[in-house]
């Protein structure tokens, strides 16, 4: 019993040992301590004035601008979209207005598919890579586009990897497929038919409803008969 109260005492005693050099430290440090916790303060209030003074106001009027360049887009004058119309700016020029906003980021996906739809294919490839997003939707679309702007400029293999990682991306019902059939195909030009073959078979176990639009058994046959 003693033997117990011993340790229990050795135990209460490191414990207030403990305390005691940590008031200590806090005594000895106390200006550096108030500094720090002050200084992580004044970096919130900052933050918090920046994104409701600056930030938001310049997020809405980056998106007043793109309003119009949005419709020159959706009607194929991509050129009026990337440029302006001398009244509006374009995508190129919200871009380097206002690239730290939503706005100029999706400005780049724009500029990038309008470029891609011109037949600029570097400058499709690079602005579709400084897209960033995490939506199920557009971040397929414009890996795919990159593999799009690959092909036409020769690079196949470039723009296989980029059909099969777009794929991946997002297990929707409407980009996957797509994605996938143009890896096939690409398969395909290669002559690995079997490869083909097998991405084909995947499509019509995994989105029937896309298979049967797009008669994949007449791939799957074909493929068949070159492997």
């Amino acid at each position: 019993m003693a033997k117990k109260k011993q340790v229990s005492d050795t135990s209460m005693e490191g414990v207030e040992g403990a305390l005691t050099r940590t008031e200590q430290f806090i005594e000895d440090n106390q200006k550096w301590i108030v500094r720090i916790i002050t200084g992580i303060l004044a970096l919130v209030v900052i933050f918090i004035g920046a994104k409701r003074f600056y930030l938001n106001p310049l997020e809405e009027e980056a998106h007043g601008q793109m309003f119009v360049a949005e419709q020159y887009f959706e009607v194929d004058s991509f050129n009026l979209a990337l440029y302006g119309d001398g009244n509006y700016s374009g995508f190129l020029q919200i871009i380097d207005d206002y690239g730290i906003t939503k706005a100029g980021n999706l400005s780049k996906y724009y500029a990038g598919i309008s470029f891609l739809k011109i037949g600029q294919f570097e400058d499709a490839i690079d602005h579709l890579q400084k897209f960033k997003s995490k939506d199920k939707m557009v971040a397929p679309i414009a890996t795919g586009a990159i593999g799009d702007a690959f092909v036409e400029m020769g690079e196949t293999e470039k723009g296989l990897n980029h059909y099969l990682k777009a794929a991946s991306l997002s297990d929707n019902i409407f980009t996957a497929p797509m994605f996938l059939m143009k890896a096939a195909q690409i398969y395909e030009n290669l002559g690995n038919n079997k490869k083909a073959l097998d991405i084909y078979e995947q499509i019509r176990k995994d989105y029937p409803d896309y298979s049967r639009r797009n008669n994949i058994e007449k791939y799957i046959t074909r493929s068949r008969i070159s492997s």
